[in-house]
């Protein structure tokens, strides 16, 4: 996982940042080809989305950005190889603050808007693949995630995702 800081260029109209060269990526390894871009919008504070990810051979690597508001973002470690494996980080994404997170196949990510009206934009490394989407309860025990709010608005699929198990990952 990467949190990437964009370095915006300011003037008297605002500021410029690219948020994504390839170049850059390509020198530290990283992918460059992102077939699939997305957006995603909640319109309430509180609104969790996720865990979310595809399973291999669909593993899809993500570079996430706040467009709107603010959200409280985690990404969970479900690669059975990793030094990592089983272990989640947050991080505050705000619109006015030009970071980027990185996030490699086999990260399940999902996030909590920290007010109404909040979104995000998504560069995705592969296709949606409806048989290979999985995911985890955002409450799992095992994880512990103290989300900021109260969650308000979760979605009939993200409730009957299963809670995370490491003895059971398939990822």
């Amino acid at each position: 996982m990467w949190r990437i800081r964009l370095a915006p260029a300011h003037d008297e109209r605002g500021w410029f940042v690219r948020t994504y060269d390839a170049s850059a990526f390509a020198a530290h390894g990283l992918v460059t080809a992102w077939p699939l871009h997305a957006e995603a919008r909640n319109e309430r504070a509180g609104t969790i989305r996720g865990l979310h990810l595809q399973r291999a051979p669909h593993a899809e690597t993500k570079l996430i950005r706040c467009t709107r508001g603010a959200v409280y973002d985690v990404l969970v470690d479900v690669r059975r190889d990793s030094p990592t494996f089983g272990r989640w980080e947050g991080f505050d994404l705000r619109a006015d603050e030009p970071v980027a997170l990185y996030a490699p196949g086999g990260i399940a990510h999902g996030y909590q808007s920290l007010g109404d009206d909040a979104a995000l934009h998504y560069l995705i490394s592969e296709a949606y693949a409806p048989e290979a989407a999985t995911g985890y309860r955002f409450d799992s025990p095992a994880l512990g995630i103290p989300w900021p709010l109260p969650p308000t608005v979760i979605s009939a699929r993200d409730r009957a995702l299963p809670a995370f198990d490491p003895s059971r990952v398939d990822a």
